[in-house]
Order: C-alpha cells, then sequence, then structure tokens
C-alpha cells in the first residue's frame, strides 16, 4: 500500500511537471507571437508613414519654385479658352511649375479663377501665387479664326459632319478618322483617365461616340488638325467630368457608364422634361430587372433620324436594341451635357417605371402598365 501510494505522488508530479513545462512552453510561444504581431505592426505603420509623409512632401515640394535661383523668363502662350487642367499642363512643359494635377488642386483649393489667355512671361523662380496673379492681367494676342459649335445630343456621325462643314473637310474622311483604330488608340494613350478599354468592346458601335463634349469651341488656325480639334473636345470632357469623381468613386460608376446613361436622358429629355425624374425611371427599371425600352436606341441600332418609331422597327437585332436586351446598352448613343450628367448622377427618388412625352413636350410619369397605357391613349392616340 505504502509503494502504490508512493507511486501515485510521484505520477502527480511527474503531471505536474508535464503540464508546467507545456505551460512555460505555451508563454515561450505567444511571446514569440506577440513580438512577430509587434515587428509586423511596426512594419505596417512605417509603410502607412511613409507613403503619406511621402505624398505629403512630394505636394509640399510640388508647391514650391522649380527653381528659386533661376530668373531666366519663358515665353508662355495660353489660348483662349484653356482649362486649369490645359494651363497647368502647358507650365509644366515650359518648366515652369513641377506638377499639373498639384496644380490644378490647388487652383481649386484657394478658389481661383478668372484667367485669362495671352501671351506671358514666367520664370522658374515664381511662386504659384505668383504666376496665378499673373494670369489674371492676360492680353489676348490671337483671334478666332472660326468656332465649331457641338449641340448637346448629336451624335459622332452628326459631329463628324459639322466638324467637315467648318473646316472644308469630307464628311466620310472625318467620321472615317473618328473611327480610325490607330487613332482611337493615340487619343486614349493621351486621355487614359477618360477614354478606357471600355470604348474597345466588340459591341460598340463607334469608340468615340458620347465622349466629344457638347460646346463652343475656338479655333485660331485656319486648318487645324482633325487630332487638335478632337483634343479640345476631349479636354473639355475631361474637365468636366473632373468635378464629379468624387462623387463617381462613391457611386462605384465608370466614365463609360456614366455618359451611357447621361445619353439615354439626353436623347429622351425635352425643354420641359426633368432629367432627374427620367433617371429614376432608368434605374427602377434596371433594378427591378425591366428592359429600358427606350425608343432612341432603336434609331441608333438602325442608324436612322426618325420622328417615331414603329413596332417593326423594335425588331432591330442589336445590342443597344433597349426592348430586347436588359440594362444599359455598350456604350454612349450620343453627346450629353452637364444636365444630363448630373441627372444620371443624382436620380430623383421615385416609384416611377414609365413616362411619356406629349406632342407639346412634357413629359408624364406613371408607376404601372395600366397608367401608362392610359395616358398613351389620352396623348398619342388621342382615344
Amino acid at each position: 500500500m505504502l509503494l502504490s501510494g508512493g507511486k501515485i505522488l510521484s505520477d502527480r508530479k511527474q503531471t505536474k511537471d508535464v503540464i508546467r513545462e507545456k505551460i512555460i512552453e505555451q508563454q515561450s510561444e505567444a511571446k514569440v507571437v506577440r513580438k512577430i504581431v509587434l515587428i509586423v505592426s511596426i512594419i505596417i505603420f512605417l509603410l502607412i508613414g511613409a507613403i503619406f509623409g511621402g505624398g505629403y512632401f512630394y505636394i509640399q515640394s510640388a508647391l514650391k519654385p522649380v527653381d528659386p535661383e533661376n530668373k531666366k523668363e519663358t515665353k508662355v502662350e495660353i489660348p483662349i479658352g484653356s482649362s486649369v487642367t490645359g494651363i497647368g499642363e502647358i507650365l509644366e512643359q515650359k518648366g515652369i511649375i513641377k506638377d499639373a494635377k498639384v496644380f490644378k488642386y490647388y487652383v481649386k483649393f484657394k478658389n481661383e479663377a478668372d484667367f485669362m489667355a495671352g501671351s506671358y512671361n514666367f520664370a522658374p523662380s515664381m511662386t504659384l501665387p505668383e504666376i496665378l496673379d499673373e494670369l489674371k492681367t492676360g492680353k489676348v494676342m490671337e483671334e478666332v479664326v472660326f468656332k465649331i459649335t457641338i449641340p448637346e445630343g448629336k451624335q459622332l456621325d452628326q459631329i463628324a459632319e459639322i466638324i467637315a462643314n467648318k473646316t472644308n473637310r469630307k464628311h466620310e474622311e472625318v467620321f472615317n478618322q473618328l473611327n480610325d483604330q490607330a487613332f482611337v488608340k493615340s487619343l486614349m494613350e493621351k486621355y487614359p483617365d477618360i477614354l478606357t478599354d471600355e470604348i474597345l468592346n466588340d459591341e460598340i458601335k463607334y469608340p468615340l461616340e458620347g465622349y466629344l463634349f457638347p460646346a463652343t469651341y475656338s479655333y485660331y488656325e485656319e486648318n487645324p488638325s482633325l487630332e487638335k480639334i478632337v483634343q479640345e473636345m476631349l479636354n473639355k470632357t475631361r474637365d468636366v467630368l473632373g468635378e464629379y469623381q468624387d462623387q463617381m468613386a462613391a457611386q462605384n460608376i465608370t466614365t463609360h457608364k456614366l455618359l451611357t446613361m447621361a445619353s439615354l436622358i439626353e436623347e429622351e429629355a425635352t425643354e420641359k422634361a426633368d432629367r432627374h425624374t427620367i433617371a429614376s425611371v432608368f434605374y427602377n427599371r434596371i433594378n427591378a430587372g425591366m428592359r429600358l425600352q427606350t425608343d432612341p436606341t432603336v434609331l441608333y441600332a438602325k442608324g436612322k433620324h426618325k420622328e417615331r418609331v414603329l413596332y417593326e422597327d423594335l425588331e432591330v437585332d442589336s445590342p443597344y436594341n433597349t426592348y430586347k436586351n436588359k440594362g444599359l446598352p455598350p456604350g454612349p448613343i450620343a453627346c450629353a451635357g452637364t444636365m444630363s450628367i448630373e441627372a444620371a448622377l443624382n436620380p430623383q427618388q421615385t416609384d416611377y417605371l414609365y413616362f411619356l412625352a406629349t406632342s407639346e413636350g412634357d413629359v408624364i410619369f406613371t408607376k404601372t402598365l395600366d397608367e401608362h397605357n392610359r395616358q398613351k391613349a389620352i396623348h398619342i392616340t388621342g382615344q
């Protein structure tokens, strides 16, 4: 009995020793893990600090003169109609500022405006406030040779006709170059922020459709290249969309989708129409899994301009036909103005699923197909 009791005591002691060793081992492992976590946390913290610190110091450096000691002046021409982005790019190319993007955001932060076209003498030693003050005193050195006005809602084929008429070119020549793959890709390299691979989708009818912003453009030479003409329009598109980048990012909407939706709103809107409510109908139908069924997409698919869409037109086999295909068409069907772009980003909150434009230009919104058909009978068929 004593031997048995002694053995039990011995076994208990061995068990305690084993447990103690495991506890010590676990504590040791825990210390190693804590060290690893601490080291990784420090590395991550240092990396984040380095990124933010590097960005801060880069911006601080970009805000300073390019060369405080270099007072040699360089002649800089700022054309009429130049955007802040365009001015920044010119100044960066001339070596007057360090970074065009930092210049652009600095101007926005300072809420500066009223810059004037003209001929300037700038030096690398000038500060940004000095440069901005000078840009407000410019004298126009050039006279406008001709202007090109692109109305809202025009399609690429129509824009090509306008350009051709203003520049004494043939419509076919202009239209073919606007759709030339090499030409389009060269523009994509210069405007990667707005011209993405989405415009090269096989279903896209014309890559630049909807990307040439509707506005009036002034030119100061008799025979500018088509590339220069188009770049002015793309610059305008980039400047306009630049105002909505934060909102686009928050809504996770790409430039291509935004311009596509805006083009539908542009084509359906009348002078009296509330574009924000039209936008709500399109978004409501998409969210409900319904086809958009908008007539302008049918006409675009057929390549025709008609006052009235017939039932036989609705059968056209095309990815642009929103009577047959759900969701947005592959790309824009026309150039949209600022009001339609804003409506696409800020749709009215409604339950409407249908709308009908009357001959008087009014737009009637309804929630059900029965209501829509009753309004259609009254205003379209006259029953």
